[in-house]
């Protein structure tokens, strides 16, 4: 997934997937049962006969995952990047990627993990190549939904041994953005643009669309017709005007006159938000959420009514109003012009970690990688 870039962004980027485990026999409340098997986005019956005790994530959104759900001891091997630096007690974890966010698949077979997770935005050939090599990987769906990130988070905590800490990351997301929905429901919707970076966005039948329409915004990017991770025109923006744009922190307005001339630049509507709580599909897509809700209707937010959501395994900074030029994204977006596989982004939607570089390459890229 070197395509533009968006291989980190995009999802990461976003290789959550909404898969839910094929005939897989796991817990039942909190506690898991082994054998595991599921049947991953390339159509493989993948089987886990009894709780890893190590495994290898392949981009920073399966990291964030595992760290959330309390699995990170488990971790052996993990990308050791901008992207996944949020996370604490890394040291002593192998890098297994490379320039451009590519897995290194010898550091990989070395480690000889009992699992590896690939989200979406990893290269099915390296998935192939590690099979090949005898390991168990478990291959994971684009995440095009909250709903596909909530199953992403479960299934990883039933793959991974972990089920009581996936199944109480997972009731936190959903009462989290309940708490938003409930409290947004009613409200005027501002016109949104999600600069994802390098001229791209995020429209329908992504992840990051729904956390703009449940923080109670109207994504420009689906009004104008713009499904999945693509470029939006400059003209596209002025017709739609957007009253707020949100953009991954780092990253470059999108520049012009006819720009400036939006109502979100001249009120000053720019909310800059952490791109690998957004662009990574997983559970602290919801932090980011809370902030847009916020930004577009403070007034529903008065003070006790404010919900929270608390990253429990991470160095959590949240979302600002302000630039911090920390750069950054994660997995990655993919974008979807017909001849892009990959999304673009900074810190890739989805378990994906392409864009990374594209989006922080692409948006400067975010690095190739789901």
């Amino acid at each position: 997934m070197t395509r533009p870039i968006i291989a980190v962004l995009v999802v990461v980027a976003l290789a959550l997937a909404g898969v839910a485990p094929a005939a897989a026999s796991h817990g039942t409340g909190t506690e898991c049962s082994f054998q595991v098997t599921a049947t991953d986005a390339s159509g493989t019956e993948v089987t886990v006969d009894q709780a890893p005790s190590s495994v290898v994530v392949l981009q920073p959104s399966a990291a964030q995952t595992m760290w959330e759900i309390g699995a990170q001891d488990k971790v052996v091997g993990m990308p050791k990047n901008p992207f996944t630096s949020y996370l604490n007690g890394t040291e002593g974890k192998t890098d297994v990627v490379g320039e451009q966010s590519t897995v290194l698949q010898s550091r990989v077979v070395d480690l000889d993990p009992d699992l590896v997770l690939a989200p979406n935005i990893t290269n099915a050939d390296t998935v192939r190549s590690l099979r090949d090599a005898g390991l168990t990987v478990y291959f994971f769906e684009d995440a095009k939904s909250l709903e596909d990130v909530y199953q992403k988070t479960l299934l990883t905590g039933h793959l991974v041994g972990a089920c009581e800490g996936a199944d109480s990351r997972t009731d936190a997301m959903r009462s989290e953005a309940e708490e938003v929905r409930n409290a947004v429901a009613g409200e005027e919707r501002p016109k949104v643009l999600y600069a994802l970076g390098g001229g791209y966005t995020a429209g329908e039948g992504t992840f990051v669309h729904e956390l703009i329409t449940a923080a109670g915004g109207e994504n420009i990017a689906a009004t104008a017709g713009i499904s999945s991770y693509k470029p939006i025109s400059n003209e596209v923006v002025v017709q739609q005007n957007p009253d707020w744009i949100v953009i991954p922190e780092g990253r470059q307005l999108p520049a012009g006159e006819a720009v400036n001339s939006t109502t979100a630049i001249q009120e000053g509507q720019v909310l800059r938000v952490n791109p690998n709580y957004l662009n990574q599909a997983g559970p602290l897509n919801t932090i980011p959420l809370q902030r847009m809700a916020e930004a577009f209707h403070p007034d529903a937010f008065a003070a006790d009514a404010t919900p929270t959501a608390t990253a429990t395994g991470s160095s959590s900074t949240g979302d600002t109003a302000t630039a911090t030029d920390a750069g950054g994204a994660g997995e990655t977006v993919t974008p979807t012009d017909d001849s892009a596989t990959e999304t673009p982004g900074a810190n890739g939607p989805g378990f994906t970690a392409v864009v990374a570089l594209v989006a922080a390459l692409v948006v400067a890229v975010l690095a190739r990688r789901e």
